[in-house]
């Protein structure tokens, strides 16, 4: 049985009050509660329910702790990429592994550049969408990927493969020998910014992977609920032990799939019961989800995931549809100013939308996309209130929300993202993050150091 769990003098709803948690539930809020195996003394911070990540790629954060990081802040310019990957080449053997790499941070990168900088040893490196990886001309010959006939591979003119390859993750990871997956990082760094729930959208298929977040989970590696998507291969019977949510799918610009194709699938996420979560990080694909879900009809629960960019025009449409946006705020000041410069001016005000959705009525919550993305929410937070990017500049000021509206995006339940609050009550899930202030002067100024304890599903207290 998990050990009880109390906190003490935490401010919640203007009192000074106590909570037990037992068997994952919490049993008494009041002035005096009766004693736990384990006490945290919140000093008169705020109590709030646990935040959840609505949208994260577990294993992929676990993988890319152990890779090359490869964008700011650790690499600003084209010679700190080159400097960076000299460096990783040199100081070990077999494949290397890079992360979060772009072009207009760090020039154009192909195969014959990579080999100029790891020699013959097979690198791959990906991009900081996650939309591409490039391969050196050892990892291309390695992988088969050098005679895959596969329209992910890219060719130059004279048919040759250039190293950079679009939609084949799955490809890759078969082809390449497995690492070590460790999620004991992954598990404590969540702890440590209040995090108690995430929900998993990588669009898997393959079960060896959810029977990874399954061990993480029942060793206590992982001490968050942990909700799944997966493709829509991937069976409903794999990884019973986890919450099941939506069926992911990925319409990326590199190969955007036939309407009659993706109203399909959603049609069949349906007849299983599940809802569909589509991924839309560009205006095309978000007009061609809309379309596959006017043939397919919506389902409650139906997500669109990102939105990166949402014509006011589309406002309406997606209100009438009842679609839930599940948005990542933290772009706005991580790669704010590569879309002041990548971007039309005129494009400016439908970039990663949020005041102007929740004032159209539409659903919004809020994920991080980690390891795309930054991990914590509270940054995201940050920047949803300012929309400031990292060098100061305004993006979108009409987007700008409250804090406490801001929060409140990851403050709902992984089955009902856009719904209400999460509530510290008897009855509810014993899933806390415990301020060292009160909640008005944590909203003041946003930020993880706020997180003095959090809660998790065991009821064991995490502690940064």
């Amino acid at each position: 049985m998990s050990p009880s769990t109390v906190v003490q003098g935490a401010a919640l709803n203007g009192d000074v009050l106590c909570v037990r948690v037992e068997g994952g539930v919490i049993t008494h809020v009041a002035p005096r509660v009766p004693g736990g195996d384990v006490t945290v003394d919140a000093a008169g911070g705020a109590v709030l329910p646990g935040l959840h990540d609505h949208h994260i790629h577990l294993l992929a954060l676990a993988a890319a702790r152990r890779s090359v990081a490869l964008g700011p802040p650790a690499v600003t310019d084209a010679a700190g990429f080159d400097r960076a990957m000299r460096a990783a080449a040199r100081a070990g053997e077999g494949w290397l592994r890079g992360v979060g790499y772009h072009e207009s941070t760090s020039g154009l990168l192909d195969r014959h550049r990579l080999d100029a900088l790891v020699g013959d040893r097979p690198a791959r490196v990906q991009h900081a969408t996650g939309a591409m990886w490039v391969l050196s001309s050892a990892a291309l010959r390695r992988t088969g990927f050098d005679a895959l006939d596969h329209d992910g591979v890219e060719r130059d003119g004279a048919g040759s493969p250039t190293g950079r390859c679009f939609g084949l993750d799955a490809h890759l990871r078969a082809a390449v020998p497995p690492a070590p997956v460790d999620l004991t990082g992954v598990g404590r760094e969540l702890a440590r910014f209040g995090v108690t729930g995430v929900t998993d959208l990588t669009p898997t298929e393959d079960g060896d992977e959810m029977e990874l977040l399954v061990g993480a989970v029942a060793d206590g590696v992982l001490p968050v609920d942990v909700h799944v998507t997966g493709g829509l291969g991937l069976s409903d019977d794999v990884a019973p032990t986890l919450h099941r949510g939506p069926v992911k799918f990925v319409v990326g610009d590199h190969r955007l799939p036939p309407l009659e194709e993706l109203a399909s699938g959603i049609g069949a996420a349906h007849r299983r019961g599940r809802p569909a979560a589509v991924h839309c990080a560009s205006l095309v694909a978000l007009v061609l989800a809309l379309a596959a879900w006017d043939v397919a009809g919506v389902r409650p629960g139906d997500r669109v995931e990102h939105g990166a960019v949402i014509p006011a025009e589309l406002l309406a449409r997606l209100r009438a549809l009842g679609l839930v946006v599940v948005t990542q705020p933290s772009f706005v000041r991580d790669r704010g100013d590569r879309y002041l410069t990548d971007v039309p001016a005129g494009e400016h005000q439908d970039l990663w939308r949020c005041g102007s959705l929740i004032a159209a009525g539409v659903g919004v919550a809020a994920g991080s996309d980690a390891p795309y993305g930054d991990a914590d929410p509270w940054r995201a937070i940050a920047a949803a209130t300012d929309r400031r990017t990292t060098a100061g500049t305004v993006l979108g000021p009409a987007e700008r929300v409250a804090a406490a509206e801001a929060l409140r995006l990851y403050l709902t339940d992984a089955d009902d993202p856009a719904g209400p609050v999460r509530r510290v009550a008897v009855g509810q899930p014993g899933r806390l993050c415990v301020l060292d202030r009160p909640l008005a002067d944590a909203l003041a100024a946003p930020a993880s150091s706020a997180v003095s304890a959090t809660v998790g599903r065991s009821g064991v207290v995490l502690q940064p």
